[in-house]
């Protein structure tokens, strides 16, 4: 596969040479393209030693062989590591005003961009409408990972491991042709706990760590699918290859799946979506009252997401398939088979997935034990291991309904 390799003029450079050496380790044929600002921080003699071939970021050389037109015409896929906020403002303008820009114009394959740039830069409303617009043309821009930064900050920005941007471009690669059984298909799945404000400080939360989530993004993307991950609060950064809407409350995360669902053919709603928020937002931190009185909290329904989604479908054509998760405990009315069979068919999705919860299990951990219920009433099937294991079973449940 003939590939190209965009190096943004960020410190991150450096880590883009690990992703060159997998690159021509798995036998394909790289040319690296970096900005101007990239050569501050790595040198072209670099670049031209781990790839075998001349490197250069302007237009004026070699003017025979147009490289601005040729480059980004014949590479089979174009990848930016790292994709700086200048680099993606310009991608996003359609500017061409160095090689690499123009290489992105000419681009016929699939283009993957990992953003790499300071928390503030990254939350930016100009760097995010940048990223829906490049999104919005079939350019898979990553998720950042969260962690050090240059200098003593922490947070999300940081380059993915070179590891796991060669797994997601491999991935977005794999998908017009690899038999995957959702390949083509479009995977929306929420994840994490929503948070329901009660002042500018506190909130009621749960103890959903996300990870379920994140196994069945993963699951999907390995399965082809173009994957959107509505992320609510969650311990764990989401895979690379997906297209994360981070929400916060119930409310947020109703908006995002509803308005993915015009293009969805799946939705798994694996979100520990609260059932209840604060009918008032305090304006200020609530405080002790001197004369020892108790704050009262009113709450107030949220809405059934699921539900609403199921109805939406019966009223139009999409999603083909959706499924649910039910975390559920035994109590003196019912075991908790017995309250997820009641779920299933009072939210009248395809199929049901039930955890057993407590405060020592599922929640945080690795591993899970699920019950998949399916809304034709045949025989409950169990599965039990780590959390990547389930979510393959799910995803493959998901592609077998599907598929009929």
């Amino acid at each position: 596969m003939r590939v190209v390799l965009g190096v943004g003029g960020g410190i991150a450079a450096y880590k883009a040479a690990s992703l060159l050496r997998l690159f021509t380790e798995s036998g394909h044929d790289v040319t690296v393209i970096p900005t101007d600002a990239a050569t501050r921080f790595v040198g072209t003699a670099t670049w031209e030693a781990l790839s075998g071939h001349p490197v250069s970021n302007s237009v004026w050389d070699d003017v025979d062989k147009v490289n601005h037109v040729r480059l980004g015409h014949e590479a089979d896929l174009v990848v930016v590591a790292p994709a700086t906020a200048d680099v993606l403002a310009r991608a996003a303008a359609g500017l061409a005003n160095d090689l690499l820009t123009g290489t992105l114009l000419m681009a016929h394959g699939p283009v993957v961009m990992a953003p790499a740039m300071h928390t503030e830069m990254w939350q930016h409303a100009a760097t995010r409408a940048n990223v829906e617009t490049l999104r919005s043309r079939g350019v898979t821009v990553l998720e950042p990972a969260s962690g050090r930064l240059t200098g003593t900050d922490s947070g999300p920005g940081r380059l993915p491991e070179p590891a796991d941007i060669f797994a997601a471009v491999m991935a977005v690669v794999a998908r017009p042709g690899d038999g995957g059984s959702l390949q083509g298909r479009h995977v929306t799945i929420s994840a994490g706990g929503t948070r329901e404000a009660l002042d500018p400080v506190r909130f009621l939360g749960n103890r959903s760590s996300g990870k379920q989530g994140m196994a069945l993004a993963e699951a999907a993307l390995a399965q082809g699918a173009r994957v959107t991950l509505v992320l609510a609060h969650a311990d764990v950064a989401p895979p690379a290859g997906c297209d994360v809407v981070r929400v916060d409350s119930a409310l947020q995360l109703r908006d995002a799946v509803l308005g993915a669902l015009p293009t969805t053919d799946v939705l798994i709603m694996a979100a520990a979506v609260a059932d209840f928020r604060p009918a008032e937002v305090a304006a200020a931190k609530m405080k002790k009252s001197d004369d020892g009185t108790d704050p009262v909290i009113t709450l107030v329904r949220n809405p059934d997401v699921l539900r609403e989604a199921v109805l939406a479908r019966d009223a139009g054509a999409r999603p083909q398939v959706i499924a649910g998760f039910a975390a559920e405990t035994g109590d003196a009315a019912a075991d908790p088979l017995t309250h997820a069979r009641t779920k299933l068919a009072r939210k009248g999705c395809d199929f049901l997935v039930l955890n057993v919860v407590g405060a020592d299990r599922v929640f945080g951990k690795d591993s899970n034990e699920v019950t998949i219920l399916d809304a034709d009433g045949s025989e409950p099937a169990a599965v039990h291991g780590s959390k990547r294991v389930v979510a393959d079973a799910v995803i493959a449940h998901a592609a077998r309904l599907l598929s009929r």
